[in-house]
């Protein structure tokens, strides 16, 4: 018997986990534009590497044993009718509906289009670019632009590569400036110019950049690992703009329901919830959520529970590959200054196989 019935809005990292946590309490329906799941921590690597074209890509059709999972685009949450409306014109009933449509990233970390086949071109595209390029321009000097750094140097030690980073240190996000010494020291050691304080803008020419202080950098390609916009237009577009906050994020309250609404919740890097935007983040906002809508589907019965509290996570480690087999993690260290283990940690968490084998478990597969 289930409780109710649960439309997740978004298949990625939160509402996968959201989604197969509630399998079997509730009648669960998946709805997302992508016709299978992409592994975003993959798709560094992906852009620069043939051999990993696939991997980022892991079909949905084993997420669910007792819910479905329909390939379409929301574009309205009727709360009037409890419904979620997808542009074909199909009605989603609901007695909850959850938020779940991420944050749009830049390429390379970009699923373009709606199959694994355009998904997969756009990827090959930017392999033949980097293969092709004498000087690659990396934008942004936070984890990913980092990470993407390295990567291409690795897969192309010939050519130059800068990275340009606006702030006076790399991986400032960590709140520690011995992360970003480290990074520093890694890319320096491997021929990577890096510019800080280098706030970049395109040039009037193809193929110029400029900084702040008017110094032009040419470079035929270039990634810019700058940030991310939450994936929230749609709501705006269908009249909920006043469930957003001034950056466009979903506003919710502690137990991850959207701002004055009992029946919608909002899960992942959609959501204002202060924090930085990373994977663990999203799947522990995921299993409190799942929680929580139980309590609320199961309210009026004997089996009755509370809803939790979400508490932000103030301090999250962080791993940031250097490519397959070196980088650095940030460990928070409670009450004191980070512990930063180096590439034998790094490799075996995350470096070697970019957590692919965890995810493929997460959707049912087998880690290979």
């Amino acid at each position: 018997m289930y409780d109710g019935d649960v439309v997740v809005i978004g298949g990625g990292y939160a509402g996968v986990r959201l989604a197969r946590r509630l399998d079997g309490t509730a009648r669960v329906t998946l709805v997302d534009r992508k016709e299978v799941f992409f592994h975003r921590v993959a798709s560094l690597r992906a852009g620069v590497r043939p051999e990993w074209t696939h991997t980022p890509f892991i079909p949905y059709d084993r997420l669910l044993a007792h819910g479905r999972v329909v390939a379409g685009k929301a574009v309205r949450v009727d709360t009037a009718r409890r419904q979620v409306v997808l542009a074909t014109g199909e009605r989603l009933p609901y007695d909850v509906a959850v938020i779940a449509t991420g944050a749009d990233y830049p390429e390379p970390a970009r699923f373009t289009g709606t199959t694994t086949e355009e998904a997969a071109k756009s990827f090959a595209e930017h392999q033949r670019d980097v293969a092709a390029a004498d000087h690659v321009l990396v934008v942004g000097g936070g984890p990913g632009g980092v990470e993407l750094a390295a990567e291409i140097r690795l897969a192309r030690p010939g050519a130059r590569v800068t990275l340009a980073h606006s702030g006076p240190a790399l991986l400032d996000s960590t709140g520690s400036d011995r992360p970003g010494r480290k990074a520093l020291a890694w890319l320096e050691s491997h021929d990577v110019q890096v510019r800080l304080e280098s706030f970049m803008s395109p040039g009037t020419d193809f193929g110029t950049y400029r900084d702040a202080r008017g110094t032009v950098i040419e470079a035929d390609l270039s990634f810019w690992a700058t940030g991310t916009t939450p994936n929230t237009l749609w709501l705006r577009l269908a009249g909920h703009g006043d469930w957003l906050d001034a950056t466009g994020h979903v506003k919710v309250d502690r137990t991850l329901r959207v701002d004055g609404r009992t029946d919608v919740f909002a899960v992942g890097d959609v959501n204002d919830v202060s924090e930085l935007k990373v994977t663990p983040a999203a799947l522990a906002q995921a299993d409190l959520a799942a929680h929580n809508i139980r309590a609320f589907l199961r309210s009026s019965g004997r089996h009755r529970k509370e809803p939790r509290l979400y508490r932000p996570t103030r301090r999250t480690p962080l791993i940031v590959p250097f490519g397959p087999a070196d980088g650095l993690t940030v460990l928070p260290v409670p009450g004191g200054d980070s512990a930063i283990l180096g590439s034998r940690t790094t490799t075996l968490a995350k470096a070697r196989t970019l957590l692919t084998p965890y995810m493929r478990r997460q959707l049912g597969y087998t880690a290979a």
